[in-house]
């Protein structure tokens, strides 16, 4: 199976960490990442997709994207 993730929050170093934390679990970046202001926050909002190959696993509505 291939499972799916967008992640997304404040451009910062928090986010960064949390894409390098998926990546060092195997996941691999999909696509460039995607920069957008809120007005609202006053902030940078960026998101990253990522996916990963699982072999041998059926998907399920249960999966837990972030046990993996």
């Amino acid at each position: 199976m291939k499972l799916y993730r967008l992640l997304t929050g404040p451009d910062d170093s928090a986010f960064c960490k949390r894409v390098s934390a998926a990546l060092s679990k195997g996941w691999a970046l999909a696509g460039s990442p995607s920069l957008t202001y809120d007005p609202v926050k006053q902030t940078v909002i960026a998101a990253q997709a990522v996916t990963k190959e699982i072999p041998d696993v059926e998907f399920s509505d249960d999966i837990k994207l972030s046990d993996w």
